[in-house]
This record gives C-alpha cells, sequence and structure tokens, in this order.
C-alpha cells in the first residue's frame, strides 16, 4: 500500500542528516532534526524543519535510544524515520518498533536486517544458493575454545567479525594460536558497546585481498537492481578511508558475476530498499560473498555521482510503497568517482581520534568536486561519536582526471586547530601504487610508516594555536586573522613535504 510521506524524522546527526534533509527539501518533506547535548548548536540543526533534544552526549542516552527517538516522532507528527547509516540503522528491534507504531521505516524490513544485517545467517543463505563464501565458522563462535577449534580447521590467520554490525567495530585479525583468546575478548567487547551485541563469528583471513561492493536497490513490487560497484580497499583499523567506481580490479566477466551475486542474494530474501553486498577478491581474481550492510552506506555518493540518481530519494519512494524509478537497462554510468573520508585523527599514532575545537576550515569546491560535511569553523570534535568531518568526492571522465581532481580539492582543503588524516589522503592519492589502480586491503599495512606523519612544520603548529584561539570571534573575524597568518606556501609544500 502507498504511504504519503509529508515529514521525516532523522534519527542521526552530522552531516549524513544534512543529506537526508536536502532531499526532503527538493521533495517537498519536513524535516525533523534530534540532537544531544554535546551537538547542540550543530550546524545540521539549521537545515531541519523542527528540532528536538533528546538527553545526554553519550550515544546510549540520545541516539542509541529508541523510545526518546519514538516519542519525538510521535510528538513531531512525523510519518517516517529515516535512520542514516550507524547508530540504529541496522538495529531488527528498533525497526519493529518504528513497524509497531504505525510509521514508515526508511530502509529495510526488520526481517530482511534479521536475515541479512545478522552476518553469519547471510552466509549461511549465501552459501545455499551458490554465491562462495570466505571459509569459516558456521555461526556465532561463543567461547575462545570454539574459536581456536574453528582456527585449526581452516588455518591462520583467520579474522573475528562482529556479527550484528560492521565498519570495523569488533574486528581482530589474529595470525597466531596465542592471540586468539585475547583478540576474542576484545572483539566480543567492542561488539557489544557498538551494537548493543556481542556475537562474533570467524572466517579465514585472505592475505592481500581487493575489497569490492556491489550497491543494489529493491522495492517491495518484486523489482531489484544494481548500480554498479564500488573499490573499498584503502582501509585502516579495517575501516574505508578511500572509495571509487568504477573498481580498477574489475573485468566483464568478473563484474557480471559480482552483480549478477548481488542481486540474486536480495531476489531471494525479499529484501527491500537500498543495500550494500560486500565481497573480497583474492589475487588469484576469484570472489567471495563477505556481508550485507542492510542500509545506506558513507561512501553512496560515489555511486550517485556515476549514476545521477539521487538514493535517499529512492529510498524515501520505495519506503512509500512506490516502484523503483528506473529499471536495470536504465541505469547508465558516467566516467569515474572517487571519495575521501577526513577524519579528525592522528595519523602517526595509529590513527587515534583527535578530540578538540575547529578553529578554521575552509572546504574545496569547483567542477566535479562534491562535499559532504557536518562541521564547520568553531565546531567541537566530540569524544562521544566517530571523528568523521567530511567527505570529499570528485567525479571526472576518467580515475585520471578524478584523481587529479581529488589531489587538487585536497591540496586547498585547511582545517586548523584539530589534527586530520589530510596528509595521509593526499600521500595515498599521489602513490604511485595507488594511482596505477593496483593494490589491495594491505595497502596501509605496507607503506604507512608513522614517522612519515610524526613531524608537523612550526609554522603549522603555530597556525594552528593561533587559529584555535579564534574559535569565540566572529566568523567573518576569524576568517580574516586566519588569512593574515597562514603560510601560502604550506598548502603548496604538503604533498612535498610528505615524499
Amino acid at each position: 500500500m502507498k504511504k504519503n510521506i509529508r515529514k521525516i524524522l532523522i534519527a542521526n546527526r552530522g552531516e549524513i542528516a544534512i543529506r537526508v534533509m536536502k532531499t526532503c527539501r527538493a521533495m517537498g518533506i519536513r524535516s525533523v532534526a534530534v540532537f544531544s547535548d554535546a551537538d547542540r548548536g550543530s550546524p545540521y540543526l539549521r537545515d531541519a524543519d523542527e528540532t528536538f533534544h533528546i538527553g545526554p552526549s553519550t550515544a546510549r542516552e540520545s541516539y542509541l535510544n529508541q523510545e526518546k527517538i519514538l516519542t519525538v516522532a510521535r510528538t513531531s507528527g512525523a510519518d517516517a524515520i529515516h535512520p542514516g547509516y550507524g547508530f540504529l540503522s541496522e538495529n531488527p528491534q528498533f525497526v519493529e518498533a518504528v513497524e509497531k507504531t504505525g510509521l514508515v521505516f526508511i530502509g529495510p524490513s526488520s526481517a530482511s536486517i534479521r536475515t541479512l544485517g545478522d552476518k553469519t545467517s547471510a552466509r549461511a543463505i549465501a552459501r545455499q544458493i551458490g554465491i562462495p563464501v570466505v571459509p569459516g565458522s558456521d555461526g556465532s563462535i561463543t567461547s575462545p575454545g570454539q574459536a581456536l577449534d574453528v582456527a585449526r580447521t581452516i588455518g591462520f590467520p583467520v579474522l573475528l567479525k562482529a556479527a550484528a554490525g560492521g565498519g570495523g567495530k569488533g574486528m581482530r585479525v589474529v595470525r597466531e594460536e596465542g592471540e586468539l583468546a585475547a583478540a576474542f575478548k576484545m572483539a566480543t567487547s567492542e561488539a557489544a558497546s557498538s551494537f548493543s551485541d556481542d556475537r562474533v563469528y570467524l572466517e579465514k583471513y585472505i592475505l592481500n585481498p581487493r575489497h569490492v561492493e556491489v550497491q543494489i536497490l529493491a522495492d517491495a513490487h518484486g523489482n531489484v537492481i544494481h548500480l554498479g560497484e564500488r573499490e573499498c580497499s584503502i582501509q585502516r583499523r579495517h575501516q574505508k578511508i578511500i572509495e571509487e567506481s568504477p573498481s580498477p580490479a574489475m573485468n566483464d566477466t568478473l563484474r557480471a558475476g559480482l552483480t549478477k551475486s548481488a542481486v540474486n542474494l536480495a531476489a531471494h530474501v525479499g529484501y527491500t530498499n537500498a543495500g550494500t553486498v560486500e565481497f573480497i577478491v583474492d589475487e588469484s581474481g576469484d570472489y567471495f560473498f563477505m556481508e550485507v550492510n542492510t542500509r545506506l552506506q558513507v561512501e553512496h555518493p560515489v555511486t550517485e555521482m556515476r549514476t545521477g540518481l539521487d538514493l535517499v530519494r529512492e529510498q524515501i519512494i520505495i519506503a512509500g510503497g512506490g516502484r523503483l524509478s528506473l529499471k536495470q537497462e536504465d541505469v547508465t554510468f558516467d566516467g569515474h568517482s572517487l571519495e575521501c573520508r577526513i577524519y579528525a585523527e592522528d595519523s602517526a599514532n595509529n590513527f587515534s581520534p583527535f578530540i578538540g575545537t575547529i578553529g578554521h576550515v575552509l572546504h574545496p569546491s569547483g567542477a566535479g568536486i562534491r562535499l559532504d560535511t557536518g562541521i564547520e569553523s568553531g565546531s567541537r570534535i566530540s569524544a562521544h561519536y566517530d571523528p568523521m568531518i567530511s567527505k570529499v568526492i570528485t567525479h571526472g571522465s576518467s580515475r585520471r582526471e578524478a584523481l587529479a581532481l581529488m589531489a587538487g580539492a585536497l591540496e586547498r582543503y585547511e582545517i586548523y586547530g584539530v589534527k586530520t588524516n589530510l596528509d595521509l589522503l593526499i600521500w595515498v592519492i599521489n602513490h604511485p601504487e595507488f594511482s596505477s589502480g593496483i593494490f589491495d586491503t594491505n595497502f596501509l599495512g605496507r607503506n604507512y610508516r608513522p614517522e612519515m606523519f610524526d613531524r608537523i612544520p612550526a609554522e603549522v603548529a603555530e597556525l594552528a594555536a593561533h587559529v584555535a584561539a579564534l574559535v569565540h570571534l566572529r566568523a567573518e573575524d576569524r576568517v580574516r586573522l586566519c588569512a593574515e597568518v597562514h603560510d601560502a606556501s604550506w598548502t603548496s609544500r604538503r604533498s612535498d613535504y610528505l615524499r
């Protein structure tokens, strides 16, 4: 039954909240934002039609508090809830609660999330329909002893992974028996804190693979399409930092196999809405199913830039009971797109999150450049949430053009007051191994050295101190004074410094 969605509550924060609100405005739909103590005054709140405070800074007491979010949805008169990604986006209990209230959940059904959002269940289904799966446990692992039995059967190294979520949370590589017990304890603990579910499973750790995923869309009328693949092999701590489409690893045969497998899996379980089917491609070119992310992905702009589609719009149409706006043969792919995730973190200290206040930020812009962000000068990077600052996305007629646009955009990006991974990203983009397209998930393991990023030129440290002190000035005064103290030659020297 088709439903008229006139107002959407966005159960998230920051750049993804702004992203969803943009589509809401374009569709004439009102938006409702929620915020914690830490996010009071955040830029995304200005984009919403209505805002509601939902509690203290900790996610558990605010963005993960289902009852508070549902209360705001009822109070505001929202018709639907968009979860963004992270937080409650893949929580089947929350989806069930939304469904019971009569609200529309803009995402897959609770049944689909239970079936495919649970990594062990998804692996079993993939096996049943003939999709190659990475060797590993048949279900979740309940003890270090059980993990050891499986690991001895399939051989080390192995990978412990959270059964109920992704994003690198609850994931540990184990290279020998002596590491397994401690890794199991850490993985289950992190899984519990990230997803309120401590279950983990174990699979063979494939050396030097490519990580390639397929974007799918499916409606409630039996229509399932794919929107091509994305390469996500540049990672740190098992979390993606650079994504691109198309994948440099693809040939026509491999692409056909991956996309067909993704569509067949979604159709088999009656999946609806947006989703991502993730695969590992080994050094011989064989592919294996990994998992399904039953939500919108951080890197969805890469696909939007190539296809010209608004994935959030498609999500809303599907959730309202409508049909997909196009068929598979109508999907067109244009050029090449890249995304870099900008984090507040210390690249010289195991990429540890960096907490602080952004004194000054100047975002890059121009033809072929898109920026998704939820911060501005004066924004606070909190210890309570993921430290992603923004995403820079470029689109060109070729990979070479998209790379050149990205290199230029990152060079022009100015963020002072907190440490960021900008220099790391510039180094990767300019690295011959990456620019050649011949790389894998162990790229940073082979090439990264902390000492390359542990020396900040004196003038940059001085500038950071200057701009951090300017936070309380009016925006125009802050920008003017930052410009006066800014050593303009540093931006042009940044790549040279990292060589």
